[in-house]
């Protein structure tokens, strides 16, 4: 993460109107050029952060934290085109986020665990796969591969966490007990100052790693994300 944190069937997504630009206003078009992706959050100087996820090669990201965190990504990479596939044992949990997603468009679709359907991601039509599926989540039958990200939600460490920090390109910690923090040090080789701090870290905070790289991120959700989601919690 450099401020990124690094004709099948399938759901269906959002369209859109194509946009026209006239001669005369073509010198005030600027096209953004580096790093891209979904605004998770800003850094302790302020900068914006973003993850990456829509990519030519399969990536995968884990979330030890909130469903708060969860679902403010999910609504981020909706708002970016991508579809969002969401499979989650807590159906009501999602149910308003899926609703209010996309101005009335089927771009955040609910599905069981284990329910995901094949999706159909192009780089025109990329998929985010949010695995809201608790403690131990199985393996799930819908995996990243190029254009579908797979973003995968521990609340706490389970047996399957080392498991998947492993495996994963980039991933995601908020506040854990210092038990859990030592565990995860261990397994992702932080400074001993990095695993101190993860038990006192404030809701919204997250300590994104990924190889060797180490990036603190505060969320502060958008108005519209606040009267959705409420206030950011790392407890659910």
């Amino acid at each position: 993460m450099t401020n990124r944190i690094g004709s099948r069937r399938g759901l269906r997504g959002p369209h859109h109107a194509g946009h026209t630009l006239t001669a005369e206003h073509l010198g005030a078009l600027s096209l953004p050029v580096g790093d891209d992706g979904v605004i998770i959050g800003t850094d302790a100087e302020g900068h914006p952060q973003l993850i990456g996820f829509h990519r030519p090669a399969p990536y995968d990201v884990l979330l030890i934290g909130g469903l708060w965190t969860a679902q403010v990504l999910a609504l981020r990479a909706a708002a970016t085109g991508a579809r969002v596939a969401v499979e989650t044992g807590r159906t009501q949990a999602w149910t308003t986020l899926a609703q209010a997603a996309g101005a009335g468009l089927e771009c955040v679709s609910l599905h069981d665990v284990g329910r995901v359907p094949p999706t159909g991601a192009t780089v025109g039509s990329p998929v985010v796969v949010v695995r809201d599926c608790g403690m131990r989540p199985p393996r799930g039958r819908v995996v990243s591969s190029p254009w579908q990200s797979v973003l995968t939600l521990l609340p706490y460490l389970s047996p399957v966490a080392p498991r998947l920090m492993r495996s994963s390109t980039l991933v995601g910690i908020q506040r854990v007990s210092p038990a859990e923090a030592d565990q995860i040090g261990r397994i992702l080789g932080l400074a001993r100052a990095e695993v101190e701090a993860l038990p006192t870290l404030a809701d919204g905070v997250t300590l994104w790693v990924a190889g060797g790289e180490r990036h603190w991120v505060m969320t502060s959700a958008t108005d519209i994300e606040t009267g959705l989601l409420g206030t950011a919690r790392r407890m659910d």
